[in-house]
């Protein structure tokens, strides 16, 4: 049975329902894309940091070379020391087999993921 709610409750429920789900989305986001960056050190594991102020959720990670490891170019810097072969240059490995633009992958799982979650509230309503 659907939760009854007074009419002039619903955009208060609403609000607070999406809020809800707002953080939940980023705070999965960040143990998601913890798991998957790869490890040597564990420096660019353990900057992930998220934060979320209404409606909007951000995961971030402030080590120089996290764009180049995550998505595997050197657009944004470059890659770590271990990250080159002998002669230098930026070679893409990790031992967890990630895959670049890992990020983005997980951002597609969670959309999905946080639309199956509002129907849920809308469903609930």
């Amino acid at each position: 049975m659907a939760r009854q709610i007074k009419l002039n409750q619903i955009g208060n429920y609403m609000q607070d329902q999406v809020l809800q789900l707002v953080r939940a989305t980023t705070l999965e986001w960040e143990a998601r894309v913890k798991v998957q960056t790869p490890v040597e050190t564990g420096r660019l594991r353990n900057a992930w940091e998220s934060q979320v102020q209404g409606f909007t959720g951000e995961v971030t990670n402030n080590v120089e070379y996290a764009e180049p490891v995550c998505y595997g170019t050197t657009r944004g810097g470059s890659l770590p020391p271990s990250w080159k072969d002998e002669l230098g240059n930026p070679e893409y490995k990790t031992r967890q087999n990630t895959v670049p633009g890992f990020p983005d992958l997980i951002g597609k799982e969670l959309e999905s993921w946080a639309q199956q979650q509002y129907r849920k509230i809308l469903k609930n309503t």
